[in-house]
Order: structure tokens, then C-alpha cells, then sequence
């Protein structure tokens, strides 16, 4: 059974008929024309196994013995960023803390500033209302003082004619 590859990383696909042919002698590509169409070509490119085959890994490096100190240094060293990264945690979390307060002190400034303001609209309109109604009744009042001098007037003009002229 053939098996079908892509090619290895180094090799680009080339339409140099040269190159195409000299792989072809070599024995490491084979070609198999697979659909003529009028639309093009299909072709089916299988490539030869590797000759190596499996590159052996290399031998685990043998690790040296750490003394004592050193493996002191290293512990030291992981202590020190630990406690350097649970700083730069606390840090995060006291700014992001921080902001948090900031954004909810402005929240209630904007709601302090809004109720100040819906209050002394409503106080001046209530006042306006109050002024307007004052007005209207002051109107009203002087509008009967006028009628009561109006009626005082027929009465004592009554009460002054004599009574056979009615």
C-alpha cells in the first residue's frame, strides 16, 4: 500500500519540470495521473518513505547533584517571587478596590447633585404655583371688593330714593 504525504518542510512545491523530474529518477516521488477533465487535472503525488527512518532520541542528560546550598538558593528564590507575586496580587486587587470606591463616590455625587436639583425645581415650582395662586385670589378679592362697593352703592342709592319712584 502506498502511502500518500505532504511534503517535508524544506521542499516548496515546484513547477520546474527539472526539479520534478530529477525527484522522479531518484525513486523518492511517484506521480499517478488520476482524472483528465476539461476543467484540469488531478494527480496523486506519493512520496518514497524515509530511507532513515526514526532519528533516535538522544540520551537523557544526566542531572548533577545540587548541595545543599543550592537547592537553599533555589527555595529562597521561589520564596522571593512568591511573595513578590502575592504583593503585586494585593496591590491589583487594593487599586482595583480603590477605583471601586472612586466610582461610587462620583455615583453618589451625581445622585446628591440630581436630587438637589430635582428639589429646587419643585420648590420653585411650588413657590411660582404658590405666587400665581395668591395672585388669582388677590384678583378674586378685589374682584368682590368691587362688587360689594357696587352692590353698597345700589343699595344706598336705593335707600335714598324715595319710595314711590319704584
Amino acid at each position: 500500500m502506498l502511502s500518500k504525504k505532504t511534503l517535508p518542510a524544506g521542499m516548496a512545491r515546484h513547477s520546474n519540470p527539472q526539479y520534478s523530474a530529477e525527484m522522479a529518477s531518484s525513486g523518492e516521488i511517484l506521480v499517478k495521473e488520476l482524472d483528465k477533465r476539461a476543467s484540469g487535472q488531478a494527480f496523486e503525488v506519493i512520496l518514497a518513505p524515509d530511507a532513515k527512518g526514526e532519528i533516535p532520541l538522544p540520551p537523557p542528560k544526566e542531572k548533577k547533584e545540587m548541595s545543599l546550598e543550592e537547592i537553599q538558593k533555589k527555595l529562597e528564590a521561589a520564596e522571593e517571587r512568591r511573595k513578590s507575586h502575592e504583593a503585586e496580587v494585593l496591590k491589583h486587587l487594593a487599586e482595583k478596590r480603590e477605583h471601586e470606591k472612586e466610582v461610587l463616590k462620583k455615583a453618589m455625587e451625581e445622585n446628591n447633585n440630581f436630587s438637589k436639583t430635582a428639589e429646587e425645581k419643585l420648590n420653585q415650582k411650588m413657590e411660582a404655583n404658590k405666587e400665581n395662586r395668591t395672585a388669582r385670589m388677590a384678583a378674586l378679592n378685589e374682584k368682590f371688593k368691587e362688587k360689594d362697593k357696587k352692590l353698597e352703592e345700589v343699595r344706598k342709592a336705593k335707600e335714598t330714593k324715595p319710595e314711590g319712584e319704584n
